[in-house]
C-alpha cells in the first residue's frame, strides 16, 4: 500500500484518504480519478520496484529534520514521528509493521477500481494471494477453453464468436416469433374474445402475442404461458376496453397478481390450465 499510494501521489498528486486491510483484499480510497489503463501502468511500476528488492528504511527524525522532510501523512503530527521510506517510491509517517526489503512483498495485483465519493476505491492483493488469485483465474479460463474447444489464449475470441452467433440466432428467433404472432392474429381475425395458451413464451412474448391478437379479434384477448414452477404468466388486452375490474376478479379467483393500463394488463396466476379455462367460461 505504501508503494502503490506513493507512486500514485508522485504521478497524479492524489492522496490516500482511506485504507483497509481485509482477510482477502486491501482497499485503498483515493481523492482523484484513475481508469483501468492508468491502473495497469501503476501495477507495472510498483512490481518493478518490488523486484528491485531495496531495503526499507525506518527512521525517527528530530523535529528539525522532520520540518525539512517531504513525507506523506494523513494528519498533523506532534511528538516523535516514525518515518517509513521505500527508496525512490514513498516516504510516509506510519507506525505499522513493515517488510525489511521490498522483495519480501513478492508481487502486487491491482484488481479493480470504482468511483467512490469524490474519488475512487481500489482493490489490491499481494504476496501469496496473487498466486492464489492467478491460479483461480487460470482454472476458470481452462474450464472455459474446454467448454468452447478453444486454446486458453484464445478464449476471449471464442466468447466473442459465441456472442455474435447468439445475437444472430436471437434476431432470427425474434423474426420467426413475429411471423408466428402475425399468423395467430390472422387466425383469430373477427373471432371476438379469445383465450390462448402457448408453451415456452417469455413474459415479453406473451405481451406481444396478446397485443397482436387483440388488434384483430374484435374482443378481449387473454394469453397464458406456463412457468417452470407450474404458475402461468399472462397478458390480456382489449382495444378501447376497461379490464380493471375483470382483472381484479381474475387475480382474486386464480391467486394472481398484476395490472397495467385499463385496456392492457400483465401478471401471473397460481392456477392450473383447467382452473383458468373454467374462470373464462363463466
Amino acid at each position: 500500500e505504501h508503494m502503490v499510494s506513493g507512486i500514485i501521489h508522485a504521478k497524479y498528486g492524489y492522496d490516500n484518504v482511506g485504507f483497509h486491510m481485509g482477510g482477502d483484499v486491501i482497499t485503498v480510497d483515493l481523492n482523484g480519478m484513475l481508469d483501468e489503463a492508468q491502473l495497469a501502468e501503476i501495477e507495472q511500476e510498483v512490481n518493478e520496484r518490488v523486484w528491485e528488492d531495496k531495503e526499507v528504511q525506518i527512521t525517527y527524525p528530530t523535529a528539525e529534520e522532520l520540518q525539512a522532510l517531504d513525507y506523506r501523512s494523513k494528519k498533523e503530527l506532534t511528538g516523535q514521528v516514525r518515518i517509513v521510506t521505500f527508496p525512490g517510491v514513498d516516504v510516509c509517517a506510519c507506525c505499522g509493521t513493515h517488510v525489511t526489503h521490498t522483495g519480501e512483498i513478492g508481487m502486487v495485483k491491482l484488481l479493480s477500481v470504482v468511483k467512490f465519493r469524490d474519488g475512487i476505491r481500489m482493490e489490491m492483493i499481494c504476496g501469496k494471494r496473487v498466486l492464489d488469485y492467478l491460479n483461480m483465474v487460470n482454472e476458470q479460463n481452462h474450464q472455459i477453453s474446454v467448454k468452447l474447444s478453444a486454446k486458453m489464449e484464445k478464449t476471449a475470441d471464442a466468447v466473442q464468436r459465441l456472442q455474435d452467433e447468439n445475437f444472430r440466432l436471437k434476431g432470427q428467433a425474434a423474426r420467426m416469433e413475429e411471423e408466428m404472432f402475425q399468423a395467430e392474429a390472422k387466425k383469430w381475425e373477427g373471432a371476438g374474445s379469445v383465450l390462448i395458451f402457448k408453451e415456452g413464451l417469455e413474459a415479453d412474448s406473451v405481451r406481444k402475442l396478446a397485443d397482436a391478437v387483440m388488434n384483430t379479434c374484435q374482443g378481449c384477448c387473454a394469453v397464458f404461458s406456463k412457468n417452470e414452477d407450474g404458475s402461468y404468466k399472462y397478458a390480456m388486452g382489449e382495444i378501447d376496453g376497461d379490464l380493471r375490474q375483470y382483472t381484479k376478479e381474475m387475480n382474486a379467483a386464480l391467486n394472481g397478481r398484476g395490472g397495467g393500463k385499463p385496456f392492457f394488463v400483465q401478471g401471473s396466476v397460481q392456477a392450473t390450465e383447467m382452473e383458468i379455462r373454467n374462470f373464462f367460461e363463466k
